[in-house]
């Protein structure tokens, strides 16, 4: 590995060069927080299949037995559920191991120097594999179901990215606060759960009144979700471009902000950590 420096004064001009720099950190942090997650768990990786299949069944007796929520004609609703459920939880999933990474990393923080927005990105691998692994899953049951997606399948990253930034957003503020006020540790689940039921993650957008659809998609777990079902299922959930471009505008913004309240709080981490 090359030699380092260190000189009083430059952090701010070198940092983005720092994170390249250190980016076997990076990669390190990623590597250890994968195995942590699934360390002494009996079922290891197995979580993330069982996780979205047990929300997809809850979610399916409740919405569509109980509520009798509406659904696309073609796709049987607990398939619905399913890609609702795959993209919440790669968005609540990201925030949360974000947000709570700094705090378990404290010791990192108080001793040595490295760019310390490496640790919330860090903490986004656990969560990724999680998506790739539901990824599989849902790829067999559209099978079994004999769904076939469309050319808007190649959009599908471009919504999970659109939910990446606002998680990652979120997770910075979070995780920059609770370095201050713990309390925030008991925030962040019950944002998640919040978050949970004003997303449409049980039933799909179209139950939304049109008056109020633009305001809903502030939250960019909204387009997220409505972009992963037409991205899957096509013309059966329709496109709502005004809502996307909400919810991308909002995931862009939490973004930016949060980057920016990350760089102004960072170099008092270690005093307070």
């Amino acid at each position: 590995m090359d030699e380092l420096t260190i000189r009083a004064g430059t952090a701010e001009k070198q940092y983005a060069s720092d994170l390249w720099r250190y980016r076997e950190v990076f990669l390190l942090l990623a590597w250890r927080d994968i195995l942590v997650r699934y360390k002494q768990t009996v079922f290891g990786i197995a979580w993330a299949i069982l996780r979205p299949l047990v929300t997809m069944v809850a979610f399916t007796f409740v919405f569509n037995r109980l509520a009798k929520m509406p659904g696309p004609e073609e796709i049987p609703y607990f398939v619905v559920v399913l890609v609702g459920t795959v993209a919440w939880q790669l968005f609540s999933s990201s925030m949360t191991l974000s947000s709570q990474s700094l705090v378990s990393n404290a010791n990192m923080i108080s001793k040595i120097y490295f760019p310390r927005i490496l640790i919330p990105l860090s903490g986004l691998a656990p969560a990724l594999v999680d998506f790739a692994c539901s990824l599989v899953v849902l790829s067999s049951i559209l099978m079994l179901t004999r769904i076939v997606p469309s050319w808007q399948v190649l959009f599908l990253p471009l919504f999970a990215l659109l939910g990446l930034c606002a998680a990652v957003g979120c997770g910075l503020w979070l995780g920059a606060l609770m370095v201050r006020y713990r309390d925030f540790r008991e925030v962040t689940p019950f944002l998640v759960q919040f978050g949970l039921f004003i997303s449409p993650v049980g039933y799909v957008s179209d139950v939304v009144s049109p008056e109020i659809r633009i305001l809903y998609s502030v939250n960019p777990a909204v387009g997220m979700i409505d972009g992963f079902r037409w991205c899957l299922f096509g013309g059966e959930c329709s496109a709502f471009l005004p809502g996307w471009c909400m919810s991308g505008a909002v995931a862009v913004l939490l973004l930016v902000l949060g980057i920016r309240y990350f760089r102004k709080t960072e170099r008092t981490f270690a005093d307070v950590i």
